[in-house]
């Protein structure tokens, strides 16, 4: 008898179905799988085997043949333990073909343990994702994982503690609860840094307001102790919540990756992610025999700090360069292509030369004109012409630290940060974009109106810096958020004059 079941598989962060068929015939006892699966699948006949026997059900001595449809795709991972062991209980008859539930409406996801009991899998998120948008009414998942799905609504998700448990269901002797959805189910983040404690830096909190309202790209460079780190490390205290869209896009990306924390809750929370210099490359864009999300992915709708930024590898900076420009990353494999989402704000801080004095009043360098050189020819000048904002930090003065004036809070800026956002994401609603570094060639012909004298010193600007096409849609992306935090619908001429000075650092160490 030929049964046929359903569930998910992955390729990147999108799934697709896999239509599992099993066949069983008489002849010499054999276990055979076709259609792709990869070694993880293949050694489910012994999980698969061991789940059914311990669940007191005769596992046939007969020919079976199982096929994963399409044929044609890798088929990869324990998640379809539970579909391969339901298809052959329906083949063998302990699964009532007449079962209350319509089987081929039905999605099987679920690693079986030898005694028969489902455990998590992972990137169980965009698999129920997926069966929605293909019209499944009943999925069966592990209990692990309902609290990452339990904000999805229109579908009816089982979570059986054992394959007896299913079984029995299916069959009608029990009866089993629908997941209750909770989309408010997540936590707001709790931060033990806060802008108040930054001492001084009055234009470096303002660059960073700036980069934070527009999401632009921000590098900060200056001698070691200034604050560099000290302030990237608070931009995530002023960041807003992510939309619902947008946490979609990063919960799926972290359920992929088998990252989610808070018991799988939805991520609303722009994520801040901080790698080593010594990252390699694979692991920073994403990679691997079976592909999974790099850092930048993992950055996706939040920050990705690069903290000395000459110290990590060429290789893998360039590696940068796609995914700034289009806001994803494509990974090719003998398998297939995988693309993983990456739209990014890059915060970079580093050091003016190895010694970090150069350019310093208060203390020599006493690095070599080439060693200079060398260090800074570390960042590219492609890459360096994608970064939004270049400021210069320098360290705070004595009086400074010392003072008792009262700096603002994280909260105070995050609300005008809030305000701005919210004011881009109105713009943009129809857009498909969700703030001004993401304005493509189209978008700054609509959104970014100059006056007379803003237009005449940008003209002035790109003569006179040696600007690239890149550079100038830069500034007008960057005047855009100030002319917003001014409340200005008209980008004018104090507007672009703060943006150029974002832009002038560049020529002041690269020359």
């Amino acid at each position: 008898m030929i049964s046929k079941v359903n569930s998910i598989s992955l390729i990147g962060i999108n799934g697709f179905t896999v239509n599992i068929e099993v066949d069983i015939q008489s002849g010499l006892p054999a276990f055979n799988m076709v259609g792709l699966p990869d070694a993880v699948v293949k050694e489910s006949k012994e999980r698969v085997r061991s789940a059914i026997k311990n669940s007191k059900y005769e596992f046939p001595v007969n020919r079976i043949t199982v096929n994963f449809a399409p044929a044609d795709i890798k088929k990869e991972g324990t998640h379809l333990d539970l579909a391969i062991a339901t298809g052959i209980l329906l083949s063998c008859g302990v699964i009532s073909v007449n079962s209350h539930l319509n089987i081929s409406q039905c999605i099987f996801i679920g690693e079986l343990s030898l005694n028969g009991e489902l455990r998590g899998v992972k990137g169980i998120l965009p698999m129920v994702l997926e069966a929605k948008k293909r019209g499944f009414k009943n999925l069966f998942i592990p209990g692990e994982n309902k609290y990452e799905i339990g904000f999805v609504e229109d579908v009816n998700i089982y979570t059986p503690a054992t394959l007896t448990e299913l079984v029995d269901f299916l069959n009608g002797e029990i009866e089993l609860g629908k997941l209750e959805t909770n989309i408010k189910n997540f936590t707001k983040a709790h931060f033990d840094v806060d802008f108040s404690e930054v001492k001084g830096q009055r234009l470096a909190k303002r660059a960073v307001e700036v980069a934070a309202s527009g999401g632009h790209n921000l590098l900060m460079i200056g001698p070691p102790g200034g604050g560099k780190t000290m302030i990237a490390q608070r931009i995530p205290t002023i960041l807003p919540e992510l939309t619902y869209d947008e946490a979609i896009e990063v919960t799926k990306i972290y359920s992929v990756a088998g990252m989610l924390r808070n018991k799988g809750q939805m991520m609303f929370n722009p994520p801040f992610r901080s790698p080593h210099h010594s990252v390699s490359t694979a692991s920073f864009i994403g990679g691997g025999s079976n592909p999974s999300p790099g850092e930048v992915s993992l950055s996706h709708n939040g920050v990705l700090f690069l903290d000395e930024l000459p110290e990590y590898r060429r290789d893998t900076l360039e590696a940068l360069r796609q995914p700034m420009e289009d806001g994803m990353v494509s990974i090719s494999r003998v398998k297939g292509k995988f693309t993983f989402p990456a739209r990014f704000m890059l915060v970079s801080s580093m050091n003016p030369c190895p010694c970090g004095f150069y350019g310093y009043q208060l203390k020599d360098c006493r690095c070599s004109e080439i060693q200079i050189k060398n260090y800074l020819n570390k960042i590219s000048g492609p890459l360096l012409d994608r970064i939004d904002i270049h400021i210069s930090i320098e360290p705070v003065q004595f009086n400074e630290i010392n003072s008792d004036k009262v700096e603002e809070t994280s909260q105070q800026i995050k609300e005008r940060v809030v305000k701005i956002r919210n004011l881009q994401r109105e713009r943009f609603k129809n857009d498909g974009i969700y703030c001004n570094a993401q304005m493509k060639a189209r978008h700054l012909k609509k959104y970014c109106k100059v006056d007379a004298g803003g237009m005449e010193l940008l003209e002035s600007a790109f003569k006179n810096m040696a600007l690239s096409t890149r550079a100038y849609s830069k500034i007008l992306k960057i005047s855009r958020t100030i002319a917003d935090m001014d409340n200005s619908e008209i980008i004018r001429e104090n507007h672009i004059a703060e943006a150029i000075q974002y832009r002038v650092l560049d020529r002041k160490y690269w020359g």
